[in-house]
């Protein structure tokens, strides 16, 4: 049973998932990742989410140095990015950013530089969405294993 911080803890961490998918930026994906979370990998989740920052982040800076020069723009390149990008969200769930993905891509097939920048600037606007709100999950998540772990610690129960 959990104690009443970690009880107001879960419900806070079940109303940011629920505005999340209201939202469209969570989708199933995330359930199913938070599902492989257990007892012998207590990080998992912010493992996977802090990789997945590293990497976007990345590939975000390759993004907009591909537009730096509209005569000299890298297409093929970019939807190499774009593809990587649209696969590690839809692997952690993140379906607004996969969805802005698809967008950019679009208009990346078709060369078409402005419609670039200007889903750059959407992809920017909800991949630092996307991070705000994880970070956010992450602290209750960690708040959670810490009124855990000092709920359950083995020496408090002797």
């Amino acid at each position: 049973m959990l104690g009443l911080g970690a009880g107001n803890l879960e419900a806070d961490m079940n109303r940011l998932i629920a505005v999340l998918f209201h939202q469209g930026v969570l989708d199933e994906q995330f359930i199913q990742l938070r599902q492989l979370q257990d007892d012998s990998s207590p990080n998992f989740v912010y493992e996977v989410v802090t990789i997945y920052f590293r990497e976007s982040e990345k590939l975000l800076r390759n993004l907009r140095a591909l537009l730096t020069d509209r005569e000299c723009t890298d297409y093929m390149k970019m939807g190499i990015h774009l593809n990587q990008m649209m696969g590690s969200s839809s692997s952690i769930g993140a379906k607004s950013v996969r969805n802005v993905c698809a967008a950019f891509r679009t208009a990346s097939d078709h060369s078409n530089w402005i419609g670039c920048i200007r889903s750059l600037e959407v992809l920017e606007h909800e991949y630092c969405y996307l991070k705000n709100k994880l970070h956010e999950f992450l602290q209750i998540d960690q708040q959670m294993m810490i009124v855990a772990g000092v709920r359950y610690h083995p020496l408090l129960q002797q």
